[in-house]
């Protein structure tokens, strides 16, 4: 086999292609890795996930010592000051740590990286940077861009993307962001920790869409307790800047009156779509579906032989542990074994404070498929939650009314990202809400609340 042949490319170095190469590299595969950026790891690692994980966590850190809430604790700090040049250099010292892992864990498992954009130029050839390779398997990993808003354009300065949200050279004294969503509620509450008066503008009539309702109506009380100027029911029709700073022009979504504010930064994070432009998709014989996704089957084979997909760009969720469990069983469907992930067991975190997860289904898709039973526990009724002073929140567990087996879990506490995996390992096994009821727990935790959540399905909590 020559060095232009391989049995696998993936193009995309993001979490879900660098993990499938990774992963077919092991299986014995000669694989390579197509990725146009200068370091591996795609949106999540260099501008999405880890960078603004960096973020949240140092200006969470900033706010407690900042706002006195410390004192409480006999832990009192003065003079704090922020120094945002050197919060912005550690985050980018994070990604480099990680993106230099991945480039250790190509070189280690003998993938090659092929630097550049690819495009298809037959069903099992693609060009990178004037040089054709082929592959008797090719797997799309192109992962997402930001969606734009019409008539809004984006100058990373005053009007930013989420990439531009990670590396503003100083605090706006106001700042709106369009789109209630994870990244928009992400970005928000580190400028808004850092002193940024904020104010969410949402179409729909509640933030977080996708997540349970109630979920959704006590997070909106969280974060305007936290000061977000929340504003759902409204769209936005205009964006101008002048002087450094922007005017936003908005109404009710249901049409009426326009309003307007001014801000110093604009953070439009409306969502994204799937990256397929350039691919010459066409040379393949594939044609994106009406969402510009690339449509694939349970084993993520596309319509055309030999050619796969994966993580943003294919149908489902766009979170990157969905696109790093895809990458592990696509290698391994493509070496002749069987990848297996079940796309109904998927958890999904907003990493604000305190944090916001769930996995399967939401009370009320759940009761559009049948009777249900659903058990809800309280923090300010958890020991450790107390003790600590961290009782925002709740867990609550959805079951099927007939079987007890959990159907979704979801939780609002300042550990729900870490607490969200047993619900999924539960779920993953079929558990019942008896079975995590009668499951030991250590104590005092704030695990704790989903053993009494679960044991609130059947209506009998020992703490409530």
């Amino acid at each position: 086999m020559s060095d232009t042949e391989f049995d696998v490319i993936i193009i995309g170095a993001g979490p879900g292609g660098y993990v499938a190469a990774i992963r077919a590299a092991q299986l014995g595969l000669k694989t390579a890795c197509v990725e146009s950026r200068d370091t591996l790891g795609g949106t999540c690692l260099n501008v999405g996930c880890i960078p603004s994980k960096a973020m949240l966590h140092a200006s969470e850190i900033y706010k407690e010592a900042a706002s006195g809430s410390l004192d409480k604790f006999g832990v009192s700090f003065s003079g704090v000051k922020l120094d945002l040049k050197q919060m912005l250099s550690e985050k980018e010292k994070a990604v480099t740590e990680l993106t230099g892992g991945i480039e250790f864990l190509f070189k280690k498992n003998k993938v090659t990286w092929l630097k550049g954009h690819a495009a298809f130029t037959g069903a099992n050839s693609i060009d990178v940077a004037g040089s054709e390779y082929t592959a008797k398997n090719i797997v799309i990993a192109t992962g997402s861009s930001v969606t734009p808003l019409p008539g809004v354009e984006i100058d990373q300065k005053v009007i930013v993307d989420s990439t531009g949200a990670l590396s503003l050279p100083k605090v706006p004294e106001k700042m709106v962001v369009i789109g209630g969503g994870v990244i928009g509620l992400e970005m928000g509450s580190v400028w808004g920790r850092l002193g940024a008066e904020v104010t969410v503008i949402e179409y729909v009539d509640q933030i977080l869409p996708g997540f349970d309702g109630e979920v959704r109506k006590e997070a909106a009380k969280i974060f305007k307790k936290q000061g977000f100027d929340i504003k759902t029911s409204s769209k936005v029709t205009g964006v101008k800047t002048k002087g450094g700073k922007a005017t936003v022009t908005f109404e009710p979504a249901s049409g009426g009156d326009a309003q307007t504010i001014e801000a110093d930064v604009v953070l439009v994070s409306i969502g994204r779509k799937p990256n397929t432009d350039g691919l010459a998709l066409d040379k393949a014989g594939i044609t994106p579906n009406a969402r510009g996704q690339v449509d694939i089957d349970h084993e993520f084979r596309t319509s055309v032989p030999g050619i796969w997909a994966i993580g943003d760009v294919a149908p489902g969720p766009m979170l990157a542990h969905k696109a790093e469990d895809e990458g592990v069983a696509v290698a391994e469907n493509i070496a002749g074994l069987t990848g297996i992930i079940n796309h109904d067991v998927i958890p999904n975190v907003v990493y604000t404070h305190p944090e916001i997860a769930g996995v399967g289904l939401t009370e009320e898709q759940a009761k559009e498929r049948g009777e249900v039973k659903v058990g809800k526990f309280p923090f300010m009724a958890n020991s450790r939650a107390k003790t600590n002073r961290d009782t925002d929140g709740f867990v609550k567990v959805v079951a099927d009314a007939a079987t007890d087996r959990v159907l979704g879990v979801h939780i609002i506490s300042s550990l729900a990202g870490t607490m969200i995996a047993q619900a999924a390992q539960a779920m993953e096994f079929g558990a019942t809400s008896e079975d995590i009821a009668y499951t030991c727990h250590a104590h005092p935790t704030h695990a704790e609340a989903l053993k009494e959540a679960a044991m609130a399905v059947q209506g009998k909590p020992i703490h409530m």
